[in-house]
């Protein structure tokens, strides 16, 4: 069956112009003025619309076991509330649990394949290194996981030492790969807490004050030289402090291959909202941070020193005592009650793969603060260079898969959690106002979303075999 969407006005991280799009199957025909009807096509009339490519959200966490619980989003749940916020394709991270490497791949694609609603990818956490982990990496790109994330925190856990992350940025740079890396200092980390907790200063703030922001602009500025000494490419997740956007610039124009991402909970909220009676709502790792912070962050976003706007989606239940209804059915998982007295047994993690696209939309377009191609270079086009997906994916041109969104950017939203279908109790934008509204999201070709009607379902996503590494922004 073809699809023809008429009249919209295109946008792409280059260009904005009025045209017609015929899809054929699964992939994008033809792009132009007055196209033909076919016999067969579903036609779209997009007049005053605007019509994007699928957004890509490169950093998400779902069913991932923490503190005796486990994310309260799987790769169902999760794909669909992406597929509501625009969202087509993301890309999870796999633990390294288990030995060999393998057998956590095998793990993962038996939790998502079944049930991807989306299109779909991996990266490969690397907590733990030996000879023998190392000479599984290079196996990993013929399964199309061609990332390694690598973290400077969580001792005894999932930290590497700085040689160790040395030896993986050149395993990486040898054979096409991209390092990710979590940045902090895990060592006053540790600290911290231990203090924190002899002193019983337990509430939420106190999972930021134990986190300082210091720790984190030290760490990029380290893993930016690791990255200089090897001449290896390198990802700085959840960018979270004015300092790290200060030393990704820094590092930039050094000429060190080294990029960044931001994530909406850094640039919309800071501790403030920890001290909250609701505050343990707002804890993850790293944690929101100073308002100064807030707009530091921003503006890395608006003059490009960062590259990408992911979400680190881990949702959790507020209270996960109380049930929800869910596709009409109750459910409750235990959730960040479970730290009630205690900061260190907070779920780590909030919801955000359905928010990202309207709130970034709304925040940043609407407002005056981003051109819409901006907004698609930072939400599509980006992140599949990056990671191996373009032009299949973050572009709307011939013979690319057909995720397309249709915008309107007119329509007033109420925003909440009955609209961002992520399985959790709350939402962070309760009750906000949005300007803008996505109204259809079409999956290689499918209509997934339909206004408020869903027409996905577990299964229908794809594993995307990722390229090599290739485009450094």
């Amino acid at each position: 069956m073809s699809v023809l969407i008429q009249s919209g006005t295109i946008i792409t991280a280059s260009d904005t112009f009025q045209a017609d799009i015929l899809v054929e199957g699964e992939h994008i025909a033809v792009i132009g003025n007055d196209l033909a009807v076919p016999p067969d096509a579903q036609v779209i009339n997009a007049a005053g619309k605007f019509v994007l490519p699928g957004g890509i959200d490169v950093h998400t966490h779902f069913d991932l076991p923490m503190f005796g619980t486990v994310s309260s989003d799987d790769h169902y749940t999760g794909h669909k509330a992406a597929a509501f916020g625009g969202t087509t394709t993301v890309i999870d991270f796999i633990p390294q649990d288990l030995a060999p490497l393998q057998a956590n791949v095998d793990a993962w694609h038996a939790k998502a394949d079944a049930k991807a609603a989306i299109d779909f990818g991996f990266h490969m956490n690397i907590s733990h290194l030996d000879e023998q982990v190392e000479a599984e990496i290079p196996g990993l790109i013929q399964q199309g996981i061609t990332s390694l994330k690598v973290f400077t925190a969580y001792n005894q856990r999932m930290r590497l030492t700085d040689d160790q992350i040395f030896r993986v940025l050149r395993i990486a740079k040898k054979h096409g790969m991209l390092t990710m890396v979590h940045a902090e200092n895990g060592d006053v980390i540790e600290l911290l807490v231990a203090e924190a907790l002899a002193q019983h200063r337990t509430s939420p703030v106190w999972h930021a004050r134990t986190r300082p922001a210091w720790g984190a602009v030290e760490a990029v500025l380290r893993s930016a030289s690791l990255a200089a000494t090897s001449e290896a490419p390198l990802y700085i997740v959840h960018m979270n402090v004015a300092g790290e956007v200060d030393m990704l610039a820094y590092a930039r124009e050094k000429g060190v291959p080294v990029m960044g991402e931001t994530c909406p909970q850094y640039l919309f909220f800071s501790e403030d909202n920890l001290t909250q009676a609701d505050g343990a709502k707002f804890v993850c790792s790293p944690p929101v941070r100073s308002e100064f912070d807030r707009m530091r962050l921003w503006e890395g976003l608006e003059n490009g020193t960062i590259q990408v706007l992911s979400t680190d989606h881990c949702a959790f239940f507020f209270d996960g005592t109380k049930p929800i209804l869910y596709e009409g059915k109750p459910i409750a998982i235990p959730g960040k009650e479970l730290g009630n007295g205690d900061f260190t047994k907070i779920p780590n993690g909030l919801p955000g793969v359905g928010d990202r696209m309207p709130v970034f939309w709304s925040t940043a377009v609407a407002a005056g603060r981003i051109t819409p191609n901006k907004f698609v270079e930072l939400t599509s086009t980006n992140p599949a260079k990056i990671f191996g997906m373009y032009p299949r994916k973050g572009s709307l041109t011939p013979g690319a898969d057909a995720d397309i969104l249709i915008l309107d950017p007119n329509q007033k939203v109420n925003y909440g959690v009955a609209l961002s279908h992520q399985r959790t109790d709350y939402n962070l934008y309760e009750g906000w106002t949005l300007t803008g509204r996505i109204e259809k999201v079409f999956l290689r070709g499918n209509l997934i979303v339909d206004g408020d009607s869903w027409h996905g379902y577990a299964g229908m996503g794809e594993f995307i075999y990722r390229k090599p590494f290739e485009h450094l922004i």
